[in-house]
């Protein structure tokens, strides 16, 4: 029976942070650092609460990010260009994810979003290459433009009852889409959601709101062939 390789630690002790009243946010680390992170619940006894724009942007030897719970808030471009980072976990205490926070994140092949995100910046998501499904909570409300642009590998995506707009581009060039299933009402649509994408798009038989076609493609009840 072959060894199981361990994983190696990405250090702790090259994070950066600022603490304002007892809150940290986590604001800059070592770009050099690589191997799997656990970023801690608490720092100097205080609750990591955010992490800051930029704050992982070009880490490309991370491999896995474990979020703290307690964190509620993921800014901007914050693991951008995080090519080697395969598995990430987003807690239910988070809220809200910026724009472009996790783009470009080239080997990511799995996302676990928490329950307690709303939106989804534009570009959060996009060129994640290695991507083929990712599952959007009942929680968000929207989901930003461009947020999933560029993600060739996705295959399917199903999208919580409380989504109401999905803007411009969404799903542009998700080239290997083939479903889309929604839970809930159909939501508002911004232009060229699926461009260069051909998925058959799945509602409920109650939902409201739905016409044959959703942003060009076919709309079908789920469990009926496309």
């Amino acid at each position: 029976m072959a060894e199981t390789k361990p994983v190696e630690e990405a250090p702790i002790n090259s994070i950066k942070y600022k603490i304002t009243g007892d809150e940290v946010a986590i604001t800059d680390y070592d770009t050099e650092a690589w191997g799997a992170l656990t970023i801690p619940a608490t720092i100097e006894g205080n609750p990591v609460t955010s992490i800051w724009r930029d704050a992982f942007n070009s880490c490309h030897g991370l491999t896995s990010i474990t979020i703290p719970d307690g964190v509620t808030s993921i800014g901007r471009r914050a693991f951008d260009l995080c090519y080697g980072l395969t598995i990430i976990t987003i807690p239910d205490s988070v809220t809200s994810i910026g724009g472009w926070a996790f783009s470009s994140c080239l080997s990511l092949t799995s996302i676990t979003i928490g329950d307690s995100v709303t939106s989804i910046g534009k570009w959060a998501f996009s060129v994640c290459s290695s991507l083929t499904s990712i599952t959007i909570p009942d929680s968000v409300t929207s989901i930003g433009d461009s947020a999933f642009f560029g993600c060739r590998s996705l295959t399917s995506v199903t999208i919580g009852d409380s989504v109401t707009s999905i803007e411009s581009g969404a799903f542009y060039n998700c080239m290997g889409l083939k479903a889309v299933t929604f839970l809930g009402d159909a939501p508002k649509e911004g232009p060229d959601v699926f461009k260069g994408a051909t998925p058959t798009i799945y509602r409920k038989p109650d939902a409201k709101g739905w016409g044959d076609t959703f942003g060009g493609r076919p709309v079908k009840l789920i469990g009926e062939k496309p």
